[in-house]
């Protein structure tokens, strides 16, 4: 058996606590480890908090708030009524646990990464996508910078990758430990 999810977020800071704990209650009731579980939700957050710092420009302050448009006020509940190129507004949260493996993918309206160079290996889910090297780390005394080195030790692999057009994709995968009385083991 497998289990797989889809959020699709707005871009504001307490979404990501949201995604943590999702990812969190689908780990405990799936029966993963809670240690690799900690490590993947710790993950995640930076995932989301940089698609959240990063994952593009709202438009105005008004829009931002979720008051008004430019067709008059709209309700700031309905995320799914987003006004053309208002996109980046939203990040979207997508995980998979499959048999021995969970892979979580942060995906961004954003600017996306700075090109880097490319890696040669083209047989990559992301095959149409560039590839990056890894980050190098931030200097000690940088107040920012550590969530995507973060990201790299946490999990067993990682990619940083640009969807075509525009934003960002960060997917990282991880085997799973399971408890002994794990609902979804692997077989």
């Amino acid at each position: 058996m497998s289990i797989w999810w889809s959020l699709h977020l707005r871009r504001e800071a307490a979404s990501v606590p949201l995604a943590r704990r999702f990812l969190l209650g689908t780990m405990e009731t799936a029966g993963v480890d809670p240690d690799i579980s900690f490590d993947l939700s710790l993950a995640l957050s930076e995932a989301c908090a940089n698609a959240v710092e990063h994952g593009g420009d709202h438009g105005d302050q008004e829009d931002r708030e979720g008051r008004s448009d430019r067709f008059g006020t709209r309700d700031p509940w309905d995320v799914w009524d987003e006004l053309p190129g208002a996109a980046s507004a939203q990040y979207r949260v997508t995980a998979y646990l499959d048999g021995e493996k969970c892979r979580i993918e942060v995906a961004d309206s954003g600017p996306g990464f700075p090109a880097r160079s490319t890696l040669g290996d083209s047989a990559e889910r992301y095959e149409d996508q560039q590839r990056y090297e890894p980050r190098q780390y931030p200097p000690l005394s940088a107040e920012d910078g550590r969530g995507l080195c973060l990201i790299e030790q946490l999990a067993d692999h990682v990619h940083f990758g640009n969807r075509p057009g525009r934003g960002a994709v960060v997917s990282f995968d991880k085997v799973l430990k399971w408890r002994k009385d794990a609902l979804l083991m692997v077989s």
